[in-house]
């Protein structure tokens, strides 16, 4: 398994969900993040905005999918230009469902 945290601009984060849940990714987590990448921010006239808004999408996914997923949501969240994001991809090795304690996705 594999963890999957995509950063994304956030008024692309709806189209990415429905287009991943359209793909069959229909369990994720959403959350609002601050943040700056390599650009350092930006500049608008003489005002600084060091941290800029951005939303990540948390998933956890078997290997075999998460390159369907990777495709689905660089397809879907690219503009082409700087500040589209970034995706970070970890080993799960366990999950389980609090409720029942059953071990898997």
């Amino acid at each position: 398994m594999e963890m999957i945290r995509a950063i994304i601009r956030p008024g692309l984060a709806d189209k990415v969900a429905c287009a991943l849940e359209e793909a069959g990714f229909v369990s994720m987590t959403k959350i609002g993040v601050y943040g700056r990448g390599k650009q350092k921010g930006i500049k608008v006239g003489e005002v600084q905005y060091d941290e800029l808004p951005k939303t990540m999408l948390m998933f956890v996914v078997n290997k075999r999918d998460s390159q369907r997923l990777l495709d689905t949501i660089m397809k879907t969240a690219g503009t082409g230009n700087f500040g589209d994001g970034k995706i970070f991809i970890t080993p799960v090795d366990a999950v389980y469902t609090i409720r029942t304690g059953e071990p898997g996705l």
